[in-house]
């Protein structure tokens, strides 16, 4: 299959590859130079525009950072596209807007694929691919997806993109409150191991317990391969969801007032799991 691969980067980077060693052929771009030459290094057909990426495509699969560059993407390639192509938006886009632009396009089907599991899992193929759509339009995408992690269909167009912003609201209060309760436990004396070996035998375990403190927080390299930023444009994206349908979110949005605080005062390339060492400052 062919497939047109818009956004290679820190994420795009291992899931193109990997189409690539599955015999698919994968003509990517993305505007940093680098990025395509890794893919031309990982055996992929590096484009130097667009319109040479989309070339011949049945396939335009999209990982790029937001709606507005998604939409815009979109806008300027949809009327070269081969007719009937299939775009499948691996984004974290806001799933009413995918929704309005699914709607909008005619001779080309967008459906919404957005992952979980951040570049370790990207390598190895295991991802969480959570997916929007028409039964039959997934199921001639699947070849692709199945490549890359293991699909569930969430609902309609826009669905996936819904339960992905709706999971990293999660994740992320998750995170913030493991890391209250570690940073109380170490206060008063207690191992911050011991803790964590209780915690994950009891009600208390989640990722954050189980994966991110015992793997990035402890050992001090804050190296998950997904940005602070990052993470707050999907609890955004999640308290927005919850506004337009109308339910209430008043712990969701105290979580993402507390990590735009945290956003405000670290580094821009800041991993999520940076956000213990905002804690650890007492900011009150």
């Amino acid at each position: 299959m062919t497939v047109a691969f818009i956004g290679i980067g820190n994420m795009g980077a291992p899931m193109s590859a990997r189409l690539v060693r599955a015999g698919h052929r994968v003509q990517g771009f993305d505007l940093a130079e680098p990025a395509r030459r890794a893919l031309a290094d990982a055996g992929g057909i590096a484009a130097d525009d667009l319109a040479t990426a989309i070339r011949g495509a049945g396939v335009i699969v999209l990982m790029l950072p937001n709606s507005d560059i998604v939409e815009a993407t979109v806008r300027d390639f949809t009327d070269r596209a081969e007719p009937g192509a299939i775009i499948v938006d691996m984004s974290s886009s806001e799933p009413l807007r995918t929704r309005a632009l699914a709607a909008s396009l005619t001779g080309v089907t967008l459906v919404d694929a957005p992952v979980s599991g951040g570049v370790a899992r990207a390598r190895t193929g295991k991802l969480t691919i959570m997916t929007g759509g028409e039964p039959a339009d997934l199921a001639r995408v699947e070849p692709i997806l199945s490549v890359l992690g293991t699909t569930t269909r969430a609902g309609a167009v826009g669905s996936g993109h819904a339960v992905k912003a709706l999971n990293n609201l999660m994740s992320a209060t998750h995170l913030l409150v493991t890391s209250e309760a570690m940073l109380a436990g170490e206060r008063f004396g207690i191992d911050p191991a011991i803790m964590l070996e209780i915690f994950n035998r009891s009600s208390g375990r989640s990722g954050s317990t189980e994966n991110k403190w015992p793997n990035f927080v402890l050992p001090g390299t804050f190296d998950s391969g997904f940005g602070l930023r990052l993470m707050l444009k999907d609890m955004r994206i999640a308290v927005g969801l919850a506004a337009e349908v109308g339910t209430p979110d008043p712990l969701g949005r105290a979580a993402v007032e507390m990590w735009s605080r945290a956003a405000s005062t670290l580094a821009a390339d800041a991993d999520h799991t940076e956000i213990v060492t905002w804690l650890r400052k007492d900011p009150g």
